[in-house]
This record gives C-alpha cells, sequence and structure tokens, in this order.
C-alpha cells in the first residue's frame, strides 16, 4: 500500500472516530490539473465537532505517521476547515456549508468512495 493511500486511511479513521459524516474520498490522480492526489471530504453537525474532526486528523495522523498538515485554515470559526497534506486535501464542513460549496460536483471526474457513517 503506497504512502497516500496510507494517509487516506489514517484520515478517515480520525474522521469516524469523531463521528464524521457522510465522508468521501475522490482520488484526483488521474485528472489533469488536480492539486492533489486525493480530497477527503466530510461534516460535522456544529462548528464544535469540525473543530474536533480537525484535531482528530491532526492528531492520528501524527501519531501513526509522524506527519503534520502543510497549513490548515479555518480553525477559528470552524465552519469549513481544509487541512493540507501535499498529497491530500482534507475538507471538513457544517452541513449548510458545504452544501452550498458542493465540492463533490466541482470534481464529479473523480473516483469517489463513500465512507459508511459509524453510528
Amino acid at each position: 500500500m503506497g504512502e497516500t493511500k496510507i494517509l487516506v486511511d489514517t484520515i478517515t479513521e480520525a474522521l469516524q472516530e469523531k463521528k464524521g459524516k457522510r465522508i468521501i474520498t475522490m482520488n484526483l490522480s488521474e485528472l489533469e490539473g488536480s492539486i492533489c492526489q486525493y480530497f477527503i471530504i466530510c461534516q460535522g453537525n456544529t462548528p464544535t465537532q469540525v473543530s474536533a474532526l480537525s484535531d482528530s486528523v491532526w492528531d492520528l495522523v501524527y501519531e501513526k505517521l509522524r506527519e503534520k498538515p502543510m497549513g490548515a485554515v479555518g480553525m477559528r470559526e470552524a465552519q469549513w476547515i481544509a487541512m493540507d497534506y501535499g498529497t491530500v486535501m482534507i475538507h471538513i464542513f457544517i452541513p449548510e456549508i458545504r452544501e452550498y460549496y458542493n465540492l463533490e460536483n466541482l470534481w464529479a471526474d473523480a473516483d469517489v468512495t463513500e465512507i459508511p457513517d459509524i453510528l
């Protein structure tokens, strides 16, 4: 398994640990002009949960892989947090913001995998 796939799996695990909802992975590696290999998109019900989801990603990825994001934005408002791990970009939204920006449709040609919600 490649390093990027291990990173994607670790991020997904971190999001599931904090009950992230509607998690999808988008493989962008075959798309010309993409800014990374994968997008991971999910949502939390409130800004507090969005913040907890980003903290979970930060902590688990560092614990398992000793990697920190190259950048992260949106932490203060916690309505849309974007984290950049170079080959993987994570977008964590509150539902209304996710619906408004609809990133899934911007990259509609990507190979999309839906991750089941953990109840």
